[in-house]
C-alpha cells in the first residue's frame, strides 16, 4: 500500500498544481495577460531595483530640526501668554531644549506662572492612539527668573509625528512625478525608505524627496538697518534671512507671513513670455488672496521677500496691489528647476526638511545586463546538478531532479503571489536552495539503500528511510533558516531578498523532499512493484569506505588551528576593506559611453574635486569601471555633495549604471545591526543544536563553525575583498551550511553511539563519517557546482558573493569531519548518550571502520 493515503496523494498535487498555476504568468508576455479573463492569476514577479533599475533612497528626521522649531514654536507661545496677561519680561531666549528669561516685577512671578500653565497640560502628540505626554516643563524663582525645558520624551513623539506627516507628503510628491508603484516605509523613529523603480534623476528625486518645500512671501521690515540688526537685536516679530547668493545677502522680514503654502490651491511651471525666463504661477485661494490684496496695497512701491525654505529667493518690487489671487513668481531657476517648484508646491510642504543618509540606485540597463548573466550562470548551475544528479542516481536523479525543479516553481509562486521583490542575490538564494535540496534527496537515498543492504524489502526501507532522514533534514535545514530569519531583520534590500529567498526555499525543500519526493516515489513503487533498487545508482563506490579520519586528528586539528590563529593575526594587523555599508562613503559604477573607459583621466578629473582619498578600479569589460569615494568629514551633506561634483564632472562621457552612498548614521546603524546579527544567529543556532543534541555536541559546533567563520574572515583580509552587507549575508549562510554538514555527521554519531556502547570514541566518529560521506560528498558537489557556475558565469554583481560562499561550503564540508569529529573526542563524548529511537534490529549489517585509533 502507499504510504500516502489517496486524498493525500491529491492535497500533494493540487499543492504542486496550484503553484504551476500562479507562476505561469511569469512565462507569458504582460500584453497577452491583459487579454485573459479576469478570473485568470496575473500576478508576476516584482523585481529588485538591482534587477530593473531604480532607486532607494534612506531619508531621516532631523531631531535638531525638530528641537529648533519646538524651541521657536514655545518661544513665541510664551511671549505672547505674557504679554497677554500684561506681563513686562526681558531675556527670553532659549538654547537646545532649554528656555529662560527674567520678569521684570519679580512679584508677578505667580500670575506668570498661571499663565504658562496651559503649556505645560500633557497633550498627545502623533495620533490619537498615543497616550498624552507632557512636553514642556516650567520652573521659576523668587527673583523672577522663569526656566522652561522641552521633554526628551515630547521630542522623540515630534520626531516620530514628523515622520507620519512625511510620508503622506512623500506620497504625493511622487505621484505628481509619475512614479509607479513607490514603496514608502517607515524604519525605526526618525528614518523614512523610499523605492521608486524605473528611471528617473537621482538628483531630481533627492530634491523632491528631501526638501521642505515651505514658501512663503514676507514683508520686509525697513525700520532698522538689516546690519544693525546684525550686530544688535532685530525688532521682536522680525527675522534675518539669507540669500543663496555667494556671497550670501542678509534681510530683516516679518516672521508672519502675509501668504504660505495653505494659501496656495495651484502652482504650474511656464516660460515668461516678455523675459523668457522660467517662472511657476500661483493661484491663491479666497482668503490668501485677500491677505495679499491688501498687503500689496500697503507696500506698492516697496519690496517683499519670497523665502523658500529658510532662504530668500527672490526680492520682487510690488508695482500695484495684485487682487486677483494670481502670482507669477520669477527666481534664478532652471526650467527643470521651476518644474520641480511648483511639484512641490502642489504637493504641500513637509513638516521639517527631510536629509538623504543612503542612496542606492540602479540604472536599467545595468540590471538587465546582470539579470542575463546571473540567470545564465544559474541555469548552467541546475543543468549541471541536474546531470550530476542522473550520473549518481539514474531514475532516482531524474526523481530529484523532478523534484527540484517544482521546488524553484513553489518559490517563483510564493515570491509572485506575496509581492515579494526577487533580487540579485535573491537569484543565488534559489541556486543555494537547489543544492540544499539536492541535499534531502541524497540523504533519503542514502538511508534507503542502507535500508536495504541490511535486508529490508524496498517497501520497508522506503519507510525506514524516509523517517530516519527525516531528523538529520529537519535540524540541518532549520540551523539554515535561523540565519535567513536573522538575516530578514538585519538586512536590506538585496541582503533581504537573499534572505527570503533562502527562508522560502528551505520550507519548499521539506515540502518537496517529504511529501513529493515521496509521493512519485510510491507512485513508482505501486505500479512497477520492484524488488530491488533501479538501476544506475552508482554511490555503492562509497560503501566500503573505511577511511581513518580520526587517525590523523591530531595533525589536521593543529594545522586548521594555525590556520585560523593566522587569520586572526593579518585581521589584526590588516585590517579587512570594508565597504561603505560599514565605513560610509559612496560607489558609483560607471560605463563609458564610448570606447573604453580611462582611468587616469578619471582619476586625474576627479582628483580636482578635493573630495578626498578616490580609488578608481576597472570593473568588468573594459568599457566599465567603478569609483569609490571614502567617507568624508561633514556628515550627510558631504557624502552627497561628492556624488554630485562626480556627477557634474563626469556624466557627459559616462554612464552612471550604479550609485550606492551611505552616511555616517547608517553606517553605523549597520555596523551595530550585522554584529547584532551574527551573534544573535549564531546564539540561536547553538542553543537550537544544544537543545537537540549533547552539550559537548554544541560545543563542536561552536568551534567548528569559529573555525569557518575565521577563515572566511582570512580570506577577506588576503584577497582584499570588499567586506559589505553582502558579505554578511554570505558569512551567515555559510555558518547555516557548515552546520548543516555538521548536524548530518553528528546525527549519526549520536544514532551510532546507542548502537555501539562500547566501541572506542575515535573509531565510531570514523564510522559514522564514513556511513555518512557519499552524501557529504554529493552534497558539497553539487553545490559547489551550482555556486561555481554563479562565481564564473554570473557576472560581476554577483561573482565575489558566489565565490566566498564556494569558499565557505568548501570549508564546512572540511570542518564537519576534521574539527567537529575531533572536538568531541577532545571534550569526551560520554558513550549511551540520548540519541534518536533506532530499532535493535537496524544495526544488522554495520560495520565500524578496522583500525582506526
Amino acid at each position: 500500500m502507499p504510504y500516502f493515503s489517496r486524498w493525500k496523494t491529491i492535497i500533494v498535487w493540487l499543492v504542486v498544481l496550484l503553484s504551476i498555476v500562479v507562476a505561469l504568468p511569469n512565462a507569458v508576455a504582460e500584453a497577452t495577460l491583459e487579454r485573459l479573463p479576469d478570473w485568470v492569476p496575473r500576478k508576476q514577479l516584482m523585481l529588485g531595483l538591482d534587477l530593473q533599475g531604480g532607486s532607494q533612497i534612506t531619508l531621516k528626521v532631523e531631531r535638531e530640526d525638530v528641537v529648533k522649531t519646538r524651541l521657536e514654536a514655545i518661544i513665541d507661545a510664551i511671549g505672547a501668554r505674557l504679554r497677554s496677561a500684561g506681563i513686562a519680561y526681558s531675556g527670553l531666549s532659549g538654547t537646545g531644549q532649554d528656555i529662560q528669561l527674567r520678569l521684570r516685577n519679580p512679584a508677578q512671578i505667580e500670575a506668570a506662572q498661571t499663565a504658562l500653565n496651559a503649556l505645560t497640560d500633557p497633550a498627545k502628540i502623533g495620533g490619537a492612539a498615543k497616550d498624552a505626554v507632557r512636553e514642556v516643563a516650567i520652573g521659576a524663582s523668587p527673583d523672577g527668573s522663569i526656566r522652561a525645558s522641552i521633554s526628551d520624551e515630547g521630542i522623540d513623539r515630534r520626531v516620530s509625528a514628523t515622520a507620519d506627516g512625511a510620508i503622506a507628503v512623500l506620497h504625493r510628491r511622487l505621484a505628481d512625478l509619475g512614479a509607479q508603484q513607490p514603496k514608502i516605509r517607515r524604519q525605526g523613529a526618525d528614518r523614512i525608505i523610499v523605492q521608486i523603480p524605473g528611471r528617473y534623476d537621482p538628483e531630481q528625486v533627492k530634491y523632491i524627496l528631501s526638501q521642505a518645500g515651505a514658501l512663503s512671501f514676507r514683508s520686509i521690515d525697513m525700520s532698522m538697518a538689516v546690519q544693525d540688526a546684525v550686530n544688535g537685536q532685530p525688532p521682536l516679530n522680525s527675522e534675518i534671512l539669507y540669500s543663496a547668493d555667494d556671497p550670501p545677502i542678509g534681510y530683516l522680514v516679518r516672521k508672519q507671513p502675509i501668504i504660505s503654502n495653505q494659501d496656495i490651491v495651484e502652482a504650474k511651471s511656464a516660460i515668461n513670455a516678455q523675459s523668457g525666463n522660467p517662472v511657476v504661477n500661483l493661484r491663491l485661494g479666497p482668503e490668501g488672496a485677500a491677505r495679499f490684496a491688501k498687503a500689496t496695497a500697503d507696500t506698492t512701491g516697496t519690496t517683499i521677500a519670497v523665502v523658500l525654505d529658510g532662504a530668500v529667493i527672490a526680492t520682487p518690487l510690488v508695482r500695484k496691489a495684485i487682487t486677483d489671487g494670481t502670482i507669477q513668481l520669477s527666481a534664478e531657476m532652471s526650467p527643470e528647476g521651476a518644474d520641480d517648484l511648483a511639484l512641490l508646491l502642489r504637493a504641500g510642504s513637509l513638516p521639517s526638511p527631510l536629509t538623504v543618509v543612503e542612496e542606492r540606485s540602479i540604472g536599467a540597463g545595468r540590471g538587465a545586463d546582470s539579470i542575463h548573466s546571473i540567470l545564465a550562470g544559474g541555469a548552467i548551475g541546475a543543468v549541471l546538478v541536474i546531470l550530476f544528479m542522473l550520473g549518481f542516481y539514474g531514475f532516482f536523479g531524474a526523481v530529484a531532479s523532478l523534484a527540484v525543479t517544482f521546488n524553484v516553481v513553489m518559490i517563483v509562486a510564493v515570491l509572485s503571489a506575496t509581492g515579494l521583490a526577487l533580487t540579485l542575490p535573491g537569484i543565488a538564494g534559489i541556486v543555494l536552495t537547489i543544492g540544499m535540496a539536492v541535499d534531502s534527496n541524497v540523504l533519503i537515498y542514502e538511508r534507503i539503500r542502507e535500508e536495504v543492504r541490511h535486508g529490508r524489502s524496498l517497501r520497508e526501507a522506503f519507510d525506514f528511510g524516509f523517517s530516519r532522514a527525516f531528523a538529520a533534514i529537519v535540524d540541518a535545514n532549520i540551523t539554515t533558516l535561523i540565519a535567513a530569519i536573522i538575516l530578514l531583520f538585519l538586512g536590506t534590500g538585496a541582503v533581504r531578498g537573499f534572505a527570503v529567498t533562502l527562508a522560502i526555499g528551505i520550507v519548499t525543500t521539506l515540502f518537496t523532499a517529504f511529501t513529493l519526493t515521496r509521493v512519485m516515489l510510491d507512485v513508482w513503487l505501486h505500479r512497477r512493484r520492484p524488488k530491488q533498487l533501479p538501476d544506475g545508482i552508482r554511490t555503492g563506490v562509497f560503501d566500503g569506505a573505511a577511511f581513518r579520519f580520526m587517525a590523523i586528528r591530531n595533525y589536521v586539528f593543529s594545522l586548521t588551528a594555525l590556520l585560523s590563529l593566522i587569520s586572526m593575526l593579518l585581521f589584526g594587523a590588516m585590517g579587512i576593506n570594508l565597504g561603505i555599508d560599514f565605513a560610509g562613503g559612496s560607489v558609483i559604477e560607471l560605463k563609458a559611453r564610448e570606447g573604453a573607459a580611462d582611468i587616469e583621466d578619471i582619476r586625474a578629473r576627479l582628483d580636482e574635486l578635493n573630495l578626498g582619498e578616490i580609488t578608481v578600479k576597472p570593473f568588468g569589460s573594459p568599457q566599465d569601471v567603478v569609483v569609490r569615494v571614502h567617507s568624508r568629514e561633514g556628515g550627510e551633506n558631504a557624502e552627497q555633495t561628492s556624488v554630485m561634483l562626480i556627477r557634474g564632472e563626469l556624466e557627459d562621457a559616462y554612464e552612471f549604471r550604479r550609485v550606492e552612498v551611505v552616511g555616517p548614521s547608517v553606517s553605523g546603524d549597520l555596523t551595530k545591526a550585522a554584529t547584532i546579527g551574527v551573534f544573535a544567529s549564531l546564539l540561536a543556532i547553538l542553543i537550537y543544536i544544544w537543545v537537540r543534541f549533547e552539550w559537548q555536541f554544541a560545543a563542536g559546533a561552536i568551534v567548528a563553525t569559529l573555525h569557518d567563520v575565521l577563515l572566511t574572515i582570512g580570506l577577506f583580509v588576503v584577497t582584499g575583498m570588499e567586506f559589505n552587507l553582502t558579505s554578511i549575508a554570505a558569512l551567515l549562510t555559510i555558518v547555516g551550511y557548515s552546520l548543516n554538514d555538521t548536524v548530518v555527521v553528528y546525527d549519526r554519531v549520536r544514532e551510532n553511539l546507542k548502537r555501539y556502547p562500547r566501541m572506542p570514541l575515535p573509531i565510531l566518529i570514523d564510522t559514522s563519517i564514513n556511513q555518512t560521506l557519499s552524501r557529504t560528498v554529493l552534497t558539497g558537489a553539487t553545490t559547489m557546482l551550482a555556486l561555481a557556475a554563479l562565481s564564473i558565469f554570473g557576472g560581476e554583481a554577483i561573482q565575489s558573493f558566489a565565490f566566498v560562499m564556494l569558499f565557505g561550503v568548501a570549508i564546512g564540508t572540511f570542518s564537519s569531519i576534521y574539527v567537529a569529529g575531533p572536538v568531541l573526542i577532545l571534550f569526551r563524548l560520554r558513550h549511551g548518550a540520548p540519541g534518536s529511537d533506532v530499532e535493535k534490529s537496524g544495526s544488522a549489517g554495520i560495520r565500524p571502520v578496522k583500525g582506526a585509533r
